[in-house]
């Protein structure tokens, strides 16, 4: 726009800048309610792209666009290290923001004295999440998440396990169960009384081939336990006011004021072990703005307040190398911090939005001003071929034909299933290490400032709310 060509446009910019930031004051009170937003993957480089792909959706050129998240007027960078891993993963990372201290790789809610897949190191070292110290407090908690509920990051938050893939029994091996572990699944429902528990997962918590409600015919959806425990059907019989639904008519029919429990498994029209919230592919039914919407609404009739912890799944788009895939989802979860902000106040709930690593995702190559997020580079590579601003230092996205790096086409690359290319063939894309971002509004939000362990985020969120050892 012609306006942007005179000094005075951005001038003034700044001073509207400057006079929020100088009317900026710390809000110095306990935090009834606690918020966690977490996008698994969404480092800062994805977190710019989201930003440019959201404007661009709007019709705008992009890189002016604000993202919700970005209207947090505090921040901090967090570092991802594990103990054992200079690049991490998402259960040592969710052992350190959620149960606030720095762990190994693969493990979750164990300190740093437990041994990868050993059961026995299991009793002793574990540690407690915010989420669990919240609910011994007597607040209302919850879980919302657009993977299974007993993945890495949401399994942190109650879980104590060797390993990370210990979704069910049938995942764990002999040594383990008799060593006396569980899995992730049964300590779902065991460890913390959970009251609102929204995302995929179903298959891991009934019985050897149960067939799925929402899949009959397929028998790569049924039940996986050898237990015979219906983990479903124990929840609910345990907990007075409990529903469970699977599909968003269910969760849609759940009256606010009739229901102090909610579990919703594999509520989407994808699949029972994982869930997708986008709305590119069509499997947003419900998405994760409906699910947050749905839990805080139950979580806040609780006078002593909430804690709520929201996941989008962001890394698995990166891991496929499918960056549509990916900023669609980071999308999808600044759409959900944007409705959280509506439906709760900043004089009392504090809220906090972060990743848990990122990936070797980039995007560069002198595009103009306004050029899709998804586009080309301007200029031609060294080897005579067009190449798209965004890529990846490694993945699946490799390709080499003919002796040389195929040309991607415009059209191509704008497909939701488009692979970008990677400079290292690898099945799977991985996770980078550096720095996350943290952002935060609310009561005591001004601790969130400067660079951090990543550990720092669960202790300045207990400080916040006056839980344990605060």
């Amino acid at each position: 726009p012609d306006a942007e060509k005179t000094p005075g446009y951005w001038n003034e910019s700044a001073r509207r800048r400057l006079k929020s930031a100088l009317a900026l004051q710390p809000v110095a009170q306990r935090a009834k309610n606690i918020i966690l937003f977490m996008g698994d993957g969404m480092g800062l480089s994805t977190m710019s792209a989201a930003r440019i792909y959201k404007g661009q959706l709007s019709g705008g050129s992009g890189e002016e666009n604000i993202l919700a998240m970005e209207t947090l007027p505090y921040l901090a960078l967090a570092k991802t290290y594990t103990i054992d891993r200079q690049v991490p993963d998402s259960a040592g990372t969710g052992t350190a923001y959620l149960c606030g201290v720095k762990a190994n790789a693969k493990m979750l809610g164990l300190s740093g004295a437990a041994v990868y897949g050993k059961c026995r190191t299991t009793f002793g070292n574990e540690v407690d999440s915010i989420l669990h110290r919240a609910r011994l407090e007597g607040k209302s908690v919850g879980i919302v998440t657009t993977t299974r509920v007993q993945h890495a990051s949401p399994g942190a938050a109650y879980a104590h396990s060797a390993s990370r893939s210990w979704y069910a029994d049938a995942n764990m091996p002999k040594e383990a169960l008799r060593d006396g572990c569980k899995d992730i699944a049964y300590q779902l429902v065991h460890n913390t009384d959970i009251n609102v528990i929204l995302g995929g997962g179903r298959m891991y918590m009934t019985p050897k081939r149960t067939a799925d409600p929402e899949y009959p015919e397929d028998p790569a959806q049924n039940g996986t336990r050898k237990d015979g425990l219906d983990l479903i059907a124990k929840w609910l019989s345990a907990k007075q006011g409990a529903h469970y639904v699977w599909d968003k008519k269910g969760m849609d029919a759940v009256e606010d004021d009739s229901v102090s429990h909610l579990m919703g498994k594999s509520i989407t029209a994808c699949t029972a072990s994982n869930l997708f919230s986008s709305l590119l592919w069509g499997c947003w039914d419900p998405s994760i703005v409906d699910m947050t919407e749905k839990a805080i609404r139950i979580l806040r009739r609780n006078p002593k307040g909430f804690f709520l912890f929201v996941e989008d799944e962001i890394d698995h788009g990166h891991h496929s190398g499918r960056a549509k895939q990916a900023l669609m989802e980071a999308v999808m979860l600044d759409r959900a911090v944007a409705r959280a902000g509506e439906l709760t106040s900043p004089s009392d709930t504090l809220t906090v939005v972060t990743a848990d690593h990122s990936h070797v995702f980039t995007f560069g190559g002198n595009t103009l001003r306004g050029t899709s997020i998804f586009g080309l580079a301007p200029k031609k590579a060294k080897d005579k071929q067009a190449y798209t601003s965004i890529l990846y230092g490694n993945g699946p996205g490799y390709s080499i034909r003919n002796g040389g790096r195929p040309a991607p086409s415009l059209h191509a690359a704008e497909d939701k299933d488009y692979r970008q290319q990677a400079a290292v063939p690898l099945e799977a894309e991985t996770h980078s290490g550096e720095d996350v971002v943290v952002l935060a509004k609310g009561p005591m939000a001004h601790l969130f400032h400067g660079v951090q362990e990543q550990h720092y985020i669960a202790h300045a969120m207990a400080y916040a709310a006056c839980l344990e050892p605060y």
